[in-house]
């Protein structure tokens, strides 16, 4: 696939994100092996998604889980590899962003080699908290 400096931003509600592209960009980035296609379309239909194409290949993803009013979470930016520091990343993450200007406050985890990324967006690293996870019961 070669890369193209043009490429169409659009959240979920604007451009249909197929569940299938997103499997795809997640087994490029060897993200969420256990993830099944439906189990990602119902995260679609409920969470606010956006992507990036590249004609009508996805190349970009993320996704924002919130209660609406005080809090977000960024999840899963993932861009193709072949797109890579082209600053799609930055763009979706800025719309996004954009979009949740009523929220209190945004947050997200990232890798350290990321951080330049998300503070280039107006992220600050807080070193004050520990993130701890709970494994949900199936």
């Amino acid at each position: 696939m070669q890369t193209n400096t043009t490429f169409h931003i659009a959240f979920h509600a604007e451009r249909s994100i197929d569940a299938q592209s997103v499997r795809d960009l997640y087994d490029l980035a060897d993200w969420w092996p256990n993830r099944q296609l439906g189990a990602i379309a119902d995260m679609l239909d409920q969470d606010i998604a956006i992507g990036a194409w590249n004609n009508d290949h996805l190349i970009a993803f993320a996704r924002t889980v919130t209660d609406g009013r005080f809090r977000a979470y960024i999840e899963d930016v993932v861009v193709h590899p072949t797109y890579r520091r082209q600053r799609i990343a930055v763009q979706i993450l800025e719309r996004l962003v954009d979009s949740l200007t009523h929220i209190e406050t945004i947050s997200l985890f990232c890798a350290s080699d990321l951080v330049s990324l998300y503070e280039h967006v107006g992220f600050k690293a807080r070193r004050s908290q520990v993130v701890m996870h709970h494994k949900g019961r199936s």
